[in-house]
């Protein structure tokens, strides 16, 4: 934790002063580097996923940063970077109370910690606005804190526990190539996966449950929602069809639907999305095998 600040240029007085910071998620990219993408996209030095990887093209994009501003580009995030990207990077996350209609670096943070636990908050941009507030608030509710939208000591040090996992083990709701994993996407945030296969083909229940919903829904097209044990639910979306209706019990393997494109679909998948209590996991976790990379 202390190296990767003083890496990234944060004063050891803030780190001494600063009780609450959250340190990086397990399984998820450093947020502080994140914060760093945002910041070096801002300014057009970076047009690649706010993953929070600090690999070459974030390294490349702070060499050209360092030379815009006549800097040794040395591909460092030190200090004097740090300070040419202005009053964004003043704050590391935990140094203030964030609040709706903050900005910042640690609103950038803010945002990739959210993500990662399971409550996307739209663009990840350093904004801290409507989207980010109410991801916040779905979170406070889910880690049983007081649901106020504010971002103090305890809501960052709640971003400070494990990411939430499914507690009961999920069959593949069908085999096929991986289109887009779980995780980060461009400057936003892929809250499930897709599973690139053609229109028609059968989509099976992930678990025993009961369906909860069975509709187009904005953005999702035809949706299927099937809840199971545990306060888990499973989201199979842009079906070209429906083979289930709601409250209909079903059990794993049934068939739900048939892979489409509707809704907010460039081509045929399912996008698959497993929550708990609310907040998105990640379904490889919890599935049995992995169908291959689409294109291999």
């Amino acid at each position: 934790m202390r190296r990767l600040f003083l890496r990234l240029g944060v004063p050891l007085a803030t780190i001494a002063t600063a009780a609450w910071l959250a340190p990086q998620a397990v399984g998820a990219g450093d947020p502080s580097i994140a914060a760093l993408q945002v910041a070096l996209r801002a300014r057009g030095f970076y047009a690649g996923t706010i993953d929070g990887s600090d690999g070459p093209s974030t390294t490349l994009a702070v060499r050209r940063l360092q030379r815009h501003k006549g800097l040794t580009a040395d591909g460092v995030a030190g200090p004097r970077t740090r300070a040419a990207l202005g009053r964004f990077a003043r704050h590391a996350l935990g140094s203030r109370e964030l609040v709706r209609g903050t900005s910042g670096w640690d609103v950038a943070e803010l945002q990739f910690e959210l993500d990662w636990h399971g409550f996307p908050s739209a663009t990840i941009d350093g904004r801290f606005g409507a989207h980010t507030f109410l991801a916040l608030e779905r979170f406070q509710r889910w880690a049983g804190l007081v649901a106020d939208g504010r971002a103090g000591p305890e809501t960052v040090a709640a971003l400070a526990r494990p990411l939430p996992t499914s507690p009961i083990r999920l069959a593949w709701p069908l085999m096929g190539p991986l289109g887009s994993p779980f995780g980060p996407r461009g400057n936003r945030f892929h809250a499930g996966v897709d599973i690139v296969e053609p229109s028609g083909t059968p989509v099976t229940a992930a678990a025993a449950g009961r369906v909860t919903w069975a509709a187009p829904r904005d953005g999702w097209g035809l949706l299927v929602v099937v809840a199971h044990a545990h306060g888990v639910r499973t989201f199979y979306a842009h079906l070209e069809r429906a083979d289930v209706h709601l409250g209909q019990a079903v059990t794993t393997g049934q068939r739900v639907g048939l892979v489409g494109a509707t809704g907010d679909a460039t081509g045929p998948h399912l996008h698959f999305e497993v929550r708990v209590r609310g907040a998105a996991v990640d379904p490889l976790g919890v599935l049995p095998a992995e169908p291959a990379t689409a294109g291999s």
